[in-house]
């Protein structure tokens, strides 16, 4: 059983924050074994993919973060897809959507973004889901980055879909910039596609160089997280990351 990832907690100079990326798939799945998983793995924060985007999305998205236990911070349809979801431990200081330049004939996508604080901690979070075609996902790639940067933030944490593999140039791209929580400390279970699909890792959660990556992976055998829900929830398997946040001066 996977029981040593550590807890959030504050301290007078970090806190640590953990962090979920989850593909949802529209919530066109079991919303109840979705909600379980969230919960089980007790995140700070749920970085979204694939939220839903057309009609009453608002209210498919608080439906959500009320069975999750969480509260809406921003995204779904005003970044096409991407969402950013909390507990009411940070205080958002900000948040920003948007929209990414689009390839004719392609899905339009975005970005969420936020700066959440946690006591002295100050994150900036970028949620994405990348295009599956390999020019147009690099391009989005250096886009994540300059998003990042321009939160103005010393710390920060980019989550989310990124239809590429650790030895694609786009995944090689932010890994390049930011660290690779799993490759950094590896927990739980590589591979983020569904159960039964090929193996691929291509969801992941990276970290500026001032984080603390305590545990990084899909958390199959975490108490509380099923593999019957984890098949039921989404096709994807969602990515936990435990992050030690240093506090700013005061």
């Amino acid at each position: 059983m996977l029981a040593d990832l550590p807890e959030s907690s504050t301290e007078a100079d970090a806190s640590v924050v953990r962090v979920l990326s989850y593909n949802i798939r529209s919530m066109r799945d079991d919303v109840g074994a979705l909600a379980r998983v969230i919960r089980a793995c007790a995140p700070d924060v749920v970085c979204v993919q694939e939220a839903p985007r057309f009609f009453r999305w608002r209210k498919a998205a608080a439906r959500l973060a009320r069975a999750s236990g969480l509260v809406y911070v921003t995204g779904g349809a005003t970044a096409s897809g991407p969402m950013i979801l909390s507990t009411l431990r940070p205080h958002v200081e900000r948040t920003e959507d948007v929209l990414l330049p689009r390839t004719p004939g392609l899905h339009q996508r975005g970005l969420a973004t936020a700066v959440l604080r946690f006591g002295r901690a100050r994150l900036g979070v970028v949620s994405c889901h990348l295009s599956i075609r390999d020019e147009e996902r690099y391009a989005q790639g250096r886009l994540v980055l300059s998003r990042l940067a321009a939160l103005g933030v010393p710390h920060g944490v980019v989550a989310g879909d990124l239809n590429d593999r650790p030895d694609g140039r786009t995944f090689g791209l932010l890994a390049g910039e930011l660290q690779d929580g799993w490759a950094v400390k590896p927990w739980g279970r590589e591979h983020t596609t569904r159960l039964g699909d090929p193996l691929q890792r291509i969801d992941a959660v990276f970290a500026t160089a001032g984080v603390e990556v305590l545990g990084c992976g899909v958390p199959m055998g975490l108490p509380g997280v099923s593999e019957a829900d984890l098949r039921a929830a989404t096709d994807h398997l969602p990515v936990l990351a435990a992050l030690r946040v240093p506090a700013e001066p005061a």
